[in-house]
C-alpha cells in the first residue's frame, strides 16, 4: 500500500492548521476538495486520522500518521539538496521548548547554528515537563524537557540545568513578608506561575509548607519576560531563572525570598535516533552548545551560594 502525497498534504494541513477551512487556504484547494482527500486517506487506511472538531486534532492513528510524515519531509528534503548538489536549502525544523529557555540561553547557544545550516524554526512553546508529549503524539520532531527516558525510536541527551530562585520585588517582600516568608503569608500572597501545568512553585509550596495548588492565589502568564516585569511591578512572587535575574538582585531590584535555595531543573535534547545527516550534525552541535551555555551558567550560580 502506498501513501498519496495529495492526501498526506490536505492531513497535515488540516492538523496544523486545526480546521478543514484553513487547511484548503493553505493547499489553494476548496474545503470540500481537502475533505475529499482526508476520506479518501481513511479509507485507505481503514481508520479515522483526524477529529472533526474545533480545532480538529489527529486521532490516535493519525498520530502514528504524523510521526513518520514528521521524519520523513525532513529526510525528502535533505535528500533532494544531496541530490541536486546545489546549495542546501532551507530545512524547517518543529520543535518544542519551554518557554524559560527560549527567555535565556536557547538563542545564545543555537542562533549561530540555526544561521550556518539554514534552519527555519516553527517552534511550539509549552511547559518543560510537557513537550514530550508533542513528541510523543507526532506534533514535533524533536524537543527540549526535563524527561530523561527517551521514546522508543528516540534518543535523549543531557544538556544541562537551569538554576530558578523565588524572588519579588522589595515593595511586595515589604507587604506580604515583612516577617519572612512563612505559611501564614504565602496562603495570602499572590503568586506567578507558567500555567496550571507548571509544578515549580506548587512543589516549593507543597514540599514547605505542606500547601496545595488551591491553597493560594495564583497568577498565570506564559510569556517569561512579561512574567519577569509584572513581579518586577509588584503583581506577585515567583520562580525565575537565576540567568534572567542576577543583576537585577545584585541591584536589589527584585529580592531572594529564600537565600540560599535553589531550584535546579535538568533539560534533555529529544529527538529520533533515525535523521537525516543535517539534522543528526544539528542535533549534535545543539547539545554541545546548550551543554556549555548551562555549565558556565551553573559554575556562576554555585559561586553565589553563601556559605554554611
Amino acid at each position: 500500500m502506498q501513501l498519496d502525497a495529495k492526501q498526506m498534504q490536505a492531513f497535515l494541513a488540516v492538523v496544523d492548521s486545526g480546521s478543514f477551512e484553513k487547511a484548503a487556504e493553505r493547499l489553494n484547494v476548496t474545503p470540500s476538495a481537502v475533505s475529499q482527500r482526508i476520506h479518501a486517506l481513511e479509507v485507505r487506511l481503514g481508520s479515522s486520522v483526524v477529529v472533526r472538531g474545533r480545532p480538529c486534532e489527529p486521532t490516535q492513528a493519525g498520530r502514528k500518521l504524523m510521526l513518520y510524515l514528521r521524519r520523513a519531509t525532513v529526510l525528502e528534503e535533505e535528500l533532494l539538496n544531496d541530490l541536486t548538489g546545489d546549495e542546501k536549502d532551507h530545512l524547517r525544523v518543529v520543535i518544542a521548548v519551554n518557554g524559560d529557555t527560549l527567555a535565556t540561553w536557547f538563542f545564545p547557544a543555537l542562533a549561530e547554528i540555526f544561521v550556518s545550516e539554514k534552519i527555519l524554526l516553527d517552534v511550539v512553546v509549552d511547559d518543560q515537563d510537557h513537550t514530550y508529549a508533542l513528541l510523543e503524539s507526532g506534533q514535533v520532531i524533536g524537543c527540549i524537557g526535563t524527561r530523561s527516558q527517551p521514546m522508543r525510536g528516540c534518543f535523549a541527551e543531557l544538556l544541562g540545568s537551569v538554576r530558578y530562585q523565588l524572588v519579588a520585588s522589595p515593595a511586595f517582600q515589604e507587604r506580604w513578608f515583612a516577617k519572612g516568608l512563612t505559611r501564614t503569608a504565602a496562603r495570602k500572597a499572590p503568586v506567578f506561575a507558567y500555567s496550571r501545568k507548571d509544578t515549580l512553585q506548587s512543589d516549593f509550596m507543597r514540599s514547605r509548607f505542606g500547601l496545595q495548588a488551591d491553597a493560594y492565589p495564583t497568577h498565570y502568564l506564559s510569556l517569561p519576560e512579561a512574567r519577569l516585569k509584572a513581579i518586577r511591578r509588584g503583581l506577585g512572587y515567583g520562580m525565575v531563572p537565576y540567568m534572567q535575574v542576577s543583576d537585577l538582585l545584585k541591584n536589589r531590584d527584585l529580592v531572594d525570598l529564600v537565600p540560599g535555595h535553589f531550584t535546579d531543573v535538568e533539560l534533555y535534547w529529544h529527538a529520533w535516533d533515525l535523521q537525516s545527516p543535517r539534522m543528526e550534525m544539528l542535533s549534535e552541535r545543539a547539545v554541545h552548545a546548550a551543554r556549555r551555555i548551562l555549565s558556565s551558567k551553573t559554575s556562576v550560580n554555585r559561586s553565589t551560594m553563601p556559605k554554611k
